[in-house]
């Protein structure tokens, strides 16, 4: 129950309304919130619920990792209920396989879940409850692998997977605000113990460098958020001058056009290019890629190099990707 009182706004509301403008929605369309029954979703759920009345529907995915899961989709249901949100549940197997980080397992069946749920239910996005602590985190790690500016510019505020848009509309919000919010309000929701598990690497970054950054820098997350779209800039910069030099180059790249550009447009315009083919280069490929294209001087010289599961070679006058199994050709 909501304390007698006047309650203060959700600082979902706001957020959500500014991230519509950036990004319209059909009236008409049913829009879909990923609720997990946390903080975060609850707040996001609460708002979208307001901004569209009985034009919601709740997704809520158990992934059967841990014995309070039951718990999770209980107290989803009932707070659905209790609110007049339609809920949509899918019970999803997200076991790791060998060598696939637990992470890495539970994001990739959950999203494809969201989508199947969201398609089911005709509707036109997915919001997510990520907020501007989890941005600094990713950020953070981003930094701490050597990330370039697709790592730098974190996670984006809409984006598009399995054929569905997905939307983050609180990217600026602290989760302090969330929950003092909730707190006020008088709503509630469940605390899942797998985020204090420091075995995890997001959490030891929660645990240990937020709270240090926070202690030198008060109110950094925005600051880091801030740093994460000048990234995002930047890249989608990277990427238009990209498409205008494959434009040039082609694709599969000329050699010979290739090394009209500078270095560093080379490694752009190929990174592009393997995308495109749906693989990514380390920075060590890249750079060593881009070494035997310098040295690429003569007709018989030849080009080889593992990216993936695949091999760049040169064919003719062309760069090539294809399966390893298969020799290049002169």
């Amino acid at each position: 129950m909501k304390p007698a009182g006047h309650a203060s706004a959700n600082p979902c509301e706001q957020a959500l309304a500014a991230w519509c403008d950036r990004h319209p929605l059909a009236s008409s369309a049913v829009s879909a919130v990923a609720f997990s029954a946390g903080a975060d979703s609850t707040a996001l759920l609460l708002a979208a619920n307001a901004r569209w009345p009985g034009g919601v529907v709740a997704l809520h995915v158990h992934h059967g990792l841990q014995p309070a899961a039951d718990g999770f989709e209980s107290h989803a249901r009932d707070f659905c209920a209790r609110h007049g949100v339609s809920l949509q549940v899918a019970h999803v197997d997200a076991s790791s396989d060998p060598g696939q980080s637990p992470e890495d397992a539970a994001r990739l069946a959950r999203y494809a879940a969201l989508a199947r749920l969201a398609q089911d239910a005709g509707a036109a996005c997915v919001l997510l409850g990520q907020h501007a602590d989890d941005q600094a985190e990713t950020l953070l790690l981003a930094l701490s692998r050597g990330a370039g500016l697709p790592g730098l510019a974190s996670m984006p505020e809409r984006f598009e997977r399995h054929g569905v848009v997905f939307g983050r509309p609180l990217l600026a919000i602290p989760a302090v605000d969330l929950r003092n919010w909730l707190h006020h309000s008088g709503h509630t929701y469940v605390d899942d113990p797998s985020n204090t598990d420091e075995r995890f690497t997001r959490n030891r970054i929660r645990a240990t460098l937020m709270p240090a950054w926070d202690a030198s820098f008060p109110g950094f997350r925005p600051m880091l958020a801030r740093s994460a779209r000048h990234a995002a800039q930047a890249q989608r910069l990277l990427d238009d001058l990209a498409a205008i030099d494959l434009a040039h180059i082609g694709k599969p790249p000329v050699i010979g056009s290739l090394q009209s550009l500078s270095r560093d447009r080379q490694g752009n315009a190929l990174r592009a290019w393997l995308r495109h083919e749906g693989v990514a280069a380390s920075a060590a490929q890249l750079d060593e890629l881009l070494d035997q294209i310098a040295d690429c001087t003569t007709r018989g010289h030849r080009i080889r190099l593992k990216v993936a599961g695949g091999l760049v070679t040169r064919e003719g006058a062309h760069l090539r990707y294809g399966p390893a199994s298969q020799p290049p050709i002169l």
